[in-house]
């Protein structure tokens, strides 16, 4: 799955991340400004994207002085299937919260990092997962925990298709990671969207102290 427009699974034309765009909108806005969220296409190809939409009845012009302004006809028969492609990474990481938060060996911290995080990234991308646990795990414990990660890298796999990359350690071991200056913990620090317990910045200025 596309990490950064994931509606192209289902639409793989430049149509997905025009409509995404318009799914989020609270305002009208111009051609020339939905092409800049966009961020990925031409002016004008987004313009023709519109103009097609326009004549589906799937989006609203308005013409406003010398500009169009659009916005998505949220009453169209078709828009609902609009807002579950558009709302795909939001799902996805409801997923991932979802099964974390049922685990019988509990996380301490549980966050997305990594071009999921910065809404970044294409279908060869990994899904940079980091998974905390509390120190101490017996051997059973530490058996369960590994079998839990392993389902969620299958699941995340089968859920877009990228590979699932977990980054899997102890209060202890992140500890260590803080004092030998990781570069990967200014990348915890700076992207990282907590998605089951302990807040990542929070968690890592505590094991500073």
């Amino acid at each position: 799955m596309d990490l950064t427009h994931p509606v192209r699974a289902v639409v793989p034309s430049l149509d997905g991340p025009v409509l995404t765009v318009l799914a989020g909108l609270a305002a009208p806005l111009s051609g020339r400004e939905i092409a800049r969220l966009v961020g990925t296409a031409s002016p004008a190809g987004v313009q023709r994207v519109l103009t097609r939409l326009v004549a589906e009845g799937v989006v609203r012009a308005e013409r406003r002085r010398n500009a169009v302004y659009y916005t998505a006809n949220r009453e169209h028969l078709a828009w609902p299937a609009v807002e579950v492609l558009a709302g795909l990474r939001r799902e996805l990481l409801r997923r991932i919260t979802d099964q974390v938060a049922r685990w019988s060996v509990p996380v301490r911290t549980a966050a997305v990092f990594g071009s999921l995080a910065r809404g970044e990234g294409d279908v060869h991308s990994d899904v940079d997962v980091l998974l905390v646990h509390a120190d101490g795990l017996g051997e059973d414990q530490a058996a369960t925990w590994e079998g839990q990660v392993d389902a969620l890298v299958s699941a995340v796999e089968a859920w877009t298709g990228n590979p699932a990359q977990p980054y899997a350690v102890s209060v202890q071991h992140l500890r260590e990671h803080v004092e030998a200056g990781e570069p990967i913990v200014q990348s915890w620090r700076r992207e990282a969207i907590t998605l089951v317990g302990r807040d990542v910045a929070a968690l890592l200025r505590d094991v500073a102290r």
